[in-house]
């Protein structure tokens, strides 16, 4: 009897224990890893083909755009070739040289035409009542021109055939250079066309050009094959393709930044040696590429120069 109630009295004290529940498979965060890919996915995209516009840049930083190669250490200086050396310290010997500015400076027009100057009388009354401030040079490459003006007779200088597109196009403004340069009084270089007119009074043009101490050039990347296309791994290791340049051949100059023009030879011959200037059209006409020999030659210059790059017109 004792012992039956014992068991009883411990069966009712007992507690059964709950079993093992049944819980349901736990979701994956599916959500989370679709979104992980995409963004990896537009990161990599990103790299690959990087945004062209400054607005764009301004999605992934701060800063604008920046490449991979921008992150990394900066590459080690080449040497220099022998040629490189010389032209770098003329080059900077002309450039330290302080401009001379007195009231005999004057400004030099030169006329790159084929004949003779539509609008030469035009120009007579830009110039008139300003002499001793001005100088005129014409260089006439297909037939001697006949003169209606006072201040174009006997300004023709020994001039030579020019054809567009090609090495001699640079030839005959490097001549016109040096025919204005024998003058010491010349302080600013204008090049210009037969089709070129004044569009502002004389004293405003010579105050603003004899008052500034920048050249006016033309130049910008073009990565077509009017540009960058026509690049060549020849003109290496004095050109490189991320300096190649390209643009209109008219300009505006300074006296220290036409001498380094003129006595340029070691940039001038690559290009002339390697710069091919003619291009097949689709028709089957033969065109040029907007005086390419001038434009990028000029544009490898205008980098070593560190000038400002930019269009100027009267």
């Amino acid at each position: 009897m004792k012992t039956g109630q014992a068991w009883r009295v411990g069966m009712a004290d007992m507690q059964i224990l709950p079993g093992p529940r049944h819980r349901p498979p736990l979701r994956r965060p599916m959500w989370i890893i679709i979104l992980v890919l995409l963004v990896t996915l537009f990161l990599i995209c990103a790299y690959m083909y990087p945004p062209q516009s400054s607005a764009a840049c301004y999605v992934f930083s701060s800063r604008g755009c920046m490449s991979i190669t921008d992150w990394l250490p900066p590459a080690p200086a080449r040497e220099f070739t022998d040629e490189e050396l010389a032209s770098h310290v003329v080059i900077k010997d002309i450039l330290n040289s302080p401009p001379i500015l007195s009231h005999k400076s004057k400004i030099a027009f030169m006329f790159l035409t084929p004949g003779s100057l539509p609008f030469e009388k035009l120009w007579e009354k830009f110039f008139h009542g300003h002499e001793g401030k001005f100088s005129v040079y014409v260089h006439a490459s297909k037939e001697k021109p006949v003169h209606v003006s006072r201040y174009f007779v006997n300004r023709d200088i020994r001039s030579d055939q020019v054809i567009w597109g090609k090495i001699s196009m640079v030839d005959a403004e490097r001549r016109l250079l040096a025919y204005a340069l024998q003058d010491p009084d010349n302080q600013h270089f204008v090049l210009l066309s037969d089709s070129c007119v004044p569009l502002h009074r004389f004293e405003y043009i010579y105050d603003y050009l004899m008052h500034t101490n920048i050249s006016f050039v033309d130049c910008f990347q073009d990565p077509g094959p009017h540009g960058n296309g026509r690049y060549s791994e020849h003109m290496l290791p004095e050109i490189e393709k991320k300096d190649f340049r390209k643009g209109a051949q008219w300009f505006s100059m300074k006296r220290q930044h036409a001498v380094i023009v003129v006595a340029d030879n070691l940039y001038y011959s690559k290009f002339r040696d390697y710069c091919k200037m003619w291009l097949k059209a689709p028709i089957g006409i033969n065109v040029d590429v907007l005086g390419y020999y001038s434009q990028v030659w000029r544009g490898a210059i205008v980098l070593l120069m560190n000038i400002t790059c930019r269009p100027f017109s009267l």
